[in-house]
């Protein structure tokens, strides 16, 4: 009977386990790294989450509410509305009354940093609204100060605060699982818009209400960014606004008197930002 030859292992043999070994620890490492993420966006998720059921109180009449107002014709007249007399950017102005959703007093005592909070019904998205000494602290910080890269909504750190200025810029990251302005983008598609042409900051004393008039992509410096504007870059800053906007705006006029909030977010190309801008609408003192 003939023996056997043992086998010995080739140069190529050598090369193939080193191969395999390293496309393991590749799969390994990948797969640590995607939980390390889920992680991340679960504990961010949970958050906000726990931050809406706790202090976004009255939900159901809230959203009664909005629907309500949202409708153009709602803005018209305060006909038979409760209404107050109220100091507001420096000026005395009679408002009507709408009760606010949102516990303010609670969450001042979490982060006294908050300023309002965010609700864009058409997107479902609803966060709280921070300003930071800077525009970075917030980048990967959430509401309750915690490290994570979802971090949380800021304004613009020169900005007033108040929603005041000519431009108020809000920010917050393109998060893949749709959180924070991960969903910015959906109003490319025409019947998303169709669900709602508003958004609105309620803040302690007030209820912004603001007409979406551009969602559009932008570079990521330039007029989009400023906060206030001379007569000529008003008029390019909303022709640009108006000529790239995915969105309706047909029946929308901006005059340099009107209050803009920008919502800006990442693309995914370092050069650019998708941004929805809103003239400010409707002012309700809040009760």
């Amino acid at each position: 009977m003939s023996r056997r030859r043992k086998r010995t292992k080739t140069l190529g043999d050598v090369i193939r386990l080193i191969v395999m070994l390293a496309a393991l620890a590749v799969f390994l490492y990948s797969g640590y790294t995607l939980y390390g993420f889920y992680k991340e966006y679960k504990k961010s998720s949970d958050e906000y989450d726990n931050l809406e059921n706790s202090y976004a109180v009255d939900q159901e009449q809230e959203s009664e509410n909005i629907d309500n107002l949202e409708d153009d014709d709602a803005l018209q007249s305060i006909s038979g509305q409760e209404v107050r007399t109220v100091f507001e950017d420096g000026e005395e102005k009679t408002l009507p009354v709408l009760k606010n959703p949102i516990d303010f007093t609670q969450l001042l005592s979490v982060n006294s940093d908050i300023v309002g909070w965010l609700r864009i019904r058409a997107l479902d998205i609803s966060y709280p609204v921070v300003q930071g000494k800077d525009n970075d602290y917030y980048l990967h910080r959430t509401f309750e100060k915690t490290d994570n890269f979802a971090g949380c909504l800021f304004v613009n750190s020169y900005n007033m605060g108040d929603f005041t200025d000519q431009n108020t810029i809000i920010y917050g990251h393109n998060m893949k699982n749709g959180s924070m302005f991960g969903k910015l983008k959906n109003f490319n598609d025409p019947e998303v818009f169709k669900k709602s042409r508003y958004f609105w900051i309620f803040t302690p004393d007030f209820i912004y209400q603001y007409r979406i008039f551009s969602a559009s992509v932008v570079d990521k410096t330039g007029l989009t960014y400023q906060i206030s504007f001379t007569d000529d870059e008003f008029d390019q800053f909303i022709s640009r606004a108006y000529s790239n906007s995915v969105v309706d705006n047909q029946d929308v006029t901006v005059t340099k008197e009107d209050r803009i909030v920008t919502l800006s977010t990442c693309t995914g190309d370092d050069s650019t930002r998708f941004v929805v801008m809103g003239k400010l609408a409707q002012i309700y003192a809040a009760r």
